[in-house]
């Protein structure tokens, strides 16, 4: 996104689009354009849309097809292209893609179905869903290489974690750091990318959780919202999945989950610490990191993108930073932190 104070297209834009996207489907013969209905909206600029197959390829293609929308000149559909042929080659079931029209930013995918894995996840079942995307993540990262995804660097890593202070502390709570702060948050953030630096790098889908997996009966579990991969640490999906914004799991479970992770990552030979506490510190400063700049993004989101439901998954992020942080000694000053900054004064809360 070019600037940091964009603002999301109109809705005559998004008309045009939709009847500009049904005029390239009528050319394709695969779908009924006529039965073209939202399948799902997300956090970018990106739509999609479900259509009903044309009946003669029903057998061959299925019942329904799943149209993407994505403005090329807000989202990157040659980098979807690219990681969606990264995903298969890995055996990851990811949407085939069924036809394009890259320059205008149009794909027609396969239907991955409507079973998100946050509406279908209990505690009766969450060991063997959670067991499935472990195995779909491991397949992924034991093909990497380096120089085939963009690197998750430095400046990469502080990015993230500066839509933090901007979004979060700034606009959320309208505070302004003083120096002293800023220090404080500065050198927090200084512990936090020197040890995600230092992690072995893998393949990185980046935002690998509950809501971009699809529950199937075969193959399970569907992958979506890859776009965005690039090449960085490698407990930085599984801090995605088991460390959810959406859906909070015991820390005693969550252990387990990463040791289960663990063992199987050792033994088909990915480069994770050798060493389970140190993997599981690994884990928790990946985690923190994320968390941090999720909690900049949902605030963002709600302030300059209109959508303000992302607001409610707040307290769930934030109650994973306060507790990461409080485990470690030199996090503890981000604990002390936000003890002094949301105390300061009032939220700005639901303001468009």
């Amino acid at each position: 996104m070019s600037s940091l104070y964009q603002t999301s297209p109109s809705s005559a834009d998004r008309d045009a689009r939709l009847a500009q996207l049904n005029a390239w489907l009528a050319t394709t013969g695969l779908v009924d354009v006529g039965s073209g209905r939202p399948a799902s909206a997300d956090a970018s600029f990106r739509r999609y849309f479900r259509y009903d197959v044309a009946p003669a390829l029903r057998e061959k293609l299925g019942a329904t097809l799943v149209a993407m929308d994505a403005p090329p000149e807000r989202e990157n559909v040659p980098a979807f292209i690219h990681v969606q042929g990264l995903l298969t080659a890995a055996g990851v079931n990811a949407p085939a893609i069924v036809a394009r029209k890259v320059e205008d930013g149009f794909l027609l995918l396969s239907d991955l179905g409507t079973t998100t894995y946050l509406a279908r996840l209990n505690p009766d079942n969450a060991a063997f869903m959670y067991s499935d995307a472990v195995d779909a993540l491991i397949k992924f990262q034991l093909t990497s290489q380096p120089g085939v995804l963009p690197e998750f660097d430095r400046a990469f890593v502080l990015r993230e974690m500066n839509l933090f202070p901007e979004w979060y502390i700034g606009r959320h709570l309208n505070v302004t750091l003083d120096e002293k702060q800023q220090a404080t948050l500065d050198k927090v953030f200084e512990a936090i990318t020197a040890n995600v630096l230092a992690q072995q790098q893998v393949f990185m889908h980046r935002d690998f959780h509950s809501r971009n997996l699809m529950f199937l009966d075969q193959n399970n579990p569907g992958v979506l919202d890859f776009q965005d991969a690039v090449y960085g640490p490698v407990t930085y999906d599984l801090a995605s999945l088991l460390r959810d914004a959406y859906i909070q799991w015991d820390e005693e479970i969550v252990l387990d989950w990463v040791v289960r992770y663990w063992q199987s990552a050792k033994q088909v030979g990915l480069p994770v610490n050798p060493d389970i506490d140190a993997f599981y510190r690994d884990f928790e400063f990946m985690a923190l990191q994320r968390h941090l700049k999720i909690l900049g993004i949902f605030c963002r989101l709600n302030y300059r993108d209109n959508k303000p439901h992302y607001l409610g998954d707040l307290p769930t992020v934030m109650d994973y930073v306060r507790k990461t942080a409080n485990r470690y000694t030199e996090l503890k000053p981000l604990l002390r932190l936000l003890d002094a900054i949301e105390n300061k004064g009032p939220q700005v809360g639901y303001t468009f």
